[in-house]
């Protein structure tokens, strides 16, 4: 029974989805003005890890990730600083220059630490239509209202009809009017709360769309309902997105979805933590902060060395998404040695199994072959999977996965010094399912080469006993003998018979 912790209610629920085995989830995307951080990075693959378990659960899940390069307003709430419009000038690019550059830039970093495409990847550009509609329909239900323009949510009018802003951030309305400094010109506004629903574009302002209000461009908040909306319906299973987005953004989400529909938007709104390093909050003004390609470079001053991808990923889900990560020299290096020691593991695994069917392929009774299957094992690898897959079915529990996997990777271990046995069915079982976990749900992948890949090795070794055979066909016995030295001298037997040219290891 899967278990998901959701932020609006506070506490784990079982999870049921709207449509049985099937799944609509959204997770709010980059605002691509600059290079992705790996604060983000951290949120992404976290959603990752979960798309991943969801669908190894058997769910089939629409997953929708949006693109947000449309207006984007700076803290200080003036319309002429809007991001991507300053970036272009620091850059002497047009606007949707930098959105391309750092929309490249977020997929080649997302790529290289394996995280799987969404099935839908929609930009706020590319559904203004929806947003202009979705904004004349809050005016129409008497939710928002046009000053000079801009069109603003109407926050006091939707808590005067029952409705509750602050229920997922469990803040206070009027605490929230309190401590509110007006951002957007409190001359537009009749309360500072208030938030754009479409903005004014001014003389300046490059990216800029016609509207029944004006030339302007959408809200933040706006867009993500409209996406949302528009390919996981008035109300989906899931919303997905990083800590600091759960007030305003996701507030304002919810207050224009059940503004616009009359019920809740989302069954289960879900948070990935912070990112720190060195105990401390990752920022550019405090020169505390690295990009994603300078951890894995080397290139930076905070890490003695360079870290593989897959690695950082390791680190990374070591911690439960829902729990701050810190990340330190030490905790990199004390990663990647337990990232080794894994891989190593699976390599051992794989090269007993291929052992073993070679032996198989050798056994000619059933009475040898059911000796096999009856020897016993003393790991218990029902028991085993058991509890990895309650770790996942636990608001995906990745670090408690973790632990799971190495009660395996130690026992491998012990089977390769000797000092335990497992039978050659276990043996496939446990490569298997410590495949699917460390590949499939975790996301991992081993990129030292240096590694034996099984199945290719297999390929390489039969392709040789081809070459000597068609050698032998031609009485080249120079080269035959040459191929089964070579292969002997790197711990690899053939053996002529009747059926053909088989191998062993040494």
């Amino acid at each position: 029974m899967l278990k998901i912790y959701n932020t609006l209610t506070g506490e784990k629920q079982e999870f049921k989805p709207i449509v049985e085995n099937h799944i609509g989830m959204y997770v709010c995307g980059p605002t691509v003005y600059s290079n992705v951080h790996l604060g983000n990075v951290r949120t992404f693959m976290s959603f990752d890890f979960i798309f991943r378990t969801l669908q190894y659960f058997g769910y089939q899940v629409r997953y929708v990730r949006n693109i947000t390069d449309a207006g984007h307003l700076t803290d200080d709430g003036d319309v002429n600083n809007d991001r991507f419009v300053k970036q272009s000038r620091l850059e002497k690019l047009e606007p949707m220059e930098i959105v391309q550059k750092y929309t490249v830039d977020f997929h080649q970093v997302l790529d290289k630490f394996n995280l799987l495409p969404p099935t839908i990847e929609p930009t706020a550009t590319g559904h203004i239509l929806e947003q202009i509609e979705l904004t004349q329909k809050l005016l129409d239900k008497g939710y928002a209202y046009e000053s000079n323009g801009s069109v603003y949510f109407d926050v006091l009018e939707y808590n005067a009809r029952g409705l509750n802003y602050g229920e997922l951030s469990k803040r206070n309305i009027e605490e929230l009017f309190a401590n509110t400094r007006d951002l957007d010109g409190q001359s537009e506004k009749k309360n500072p709360q208030d938030f754009a629903l479409w903005k004014k574009a001014s003389p300046a302002h490059i990216m800029r769309w016609n509207s029944p209000w004006g030339e302007g461009f959408p809200g933040w908040h706006l867009e993500c309902t409209a996406m949302s909306t528009k390919y996981l319906g008035e109300r989906f299973d899931i919303h997905g997105g990083g800590m600091d987005l759960k007030f305003p953004h996701h507030e304002c989400e919810i207050a224009q979805g059940k503004a616009c529909n009359g019920h809740e938007p989302v069954n289960y709104w879900m948070h990935a933590n912070m990112l720190t390093m060195n105990g401390q909050r990752m920022s550019k003004s405090t020169g505390n902060y690295i990009l994603p390609m300078q951890l894995i470079s080397g290139e930076n001053d905070f890490f003695e060395k360079e870290f593989p991808p897959a690695v950082v990923r390791f680190c990374f889900m070591q911690a439960h998404y829902r729990s701050v990560l810190d990340i330190s020299n030490e905790a990199m290096l004390a990663a990647e040695k337990g990232f080794n020691r894994m891989m190593e593991a699976i390599r051992i695994l794989d090269e007993r199994v291929l052992r073993t069917k070679v032996k198989e392929d050798k056994q000619s009774t059933e009475a040898e072959i059911s000796k096999l299957e009856n020897q016993k094992s003393a790991f218990d690898i029902i028991a085993w999977k058991v509890k990895c897959d309650a770790a996942l079915a636990d608001d995906f529990n990745s670090p408690i996965l973790i632990a799971n996997l190495f009660e395996a990777v130690n026992f491998i271990f012990k089977i390769k010094d000797e000092t335990e046995e497992i039978s050659s069915i276990d043996e496939y079982k446990l490569k298997e399912y410590l495949n699917k976990y460390v590949y499939d749900v975790l996301g991992l992948k081993h990129e030292d080469s240096s590694l034996h890949h099984i199945d290719a090795l297999d390929a390489v070794i039969h392709l040789l006993i081809r070459l000597r055979n068609e050698a032998r066909l031609q009485r080249n016995f120079a080269l035959s003998d040459q191929i089964r030295n070579e292969l002997s001298s790197a711990g690899i037997v053939l053996k002529d018979g009747k059926e053909g040219t088989e191998y062993n290891f040494q």
